[in-house]
């Protein structure tokens, strides 16, 4: 009996999509069977496409708002200066 053996990509180890509809057909499959629900974007490694657990747009709204903090030292006993 042959057994369908998806390929995955080295770095990340995930399973490679050749398009965003591949992707999206086994994120909906996924959903239908387990109700997780899955999001496809395209690996920055290997250019194809994976699925994530990790919505990308609360992924954008946390880094704008990590940005908005001032940077602070790490420095042991570290005081900011007073003004």
């Amino acid at each position: 009996m042959h057994y369908f053996i998806p390929k995955r990509c080295q770095p990340t180890n995930k399973v490679m999509y050749h398009d965003r509809v591949q992707a999206r057909i086994a994120a909906d499959k996924i959903f239908c069977e387990n109700g997780t629900e899955l999001w496809t974007y395209q690996c920055e490694f290997c250019g194809t496409w994976h699925l994530t657990h990790h919505d990308p747009q609360e992924a954008v709204a946390r880094t704008k708002l990590s940005r908005l903090h001032k940077p602070r030292s790490r420095k042991r006993g570290y005081k900011p200066r007073q003004r």
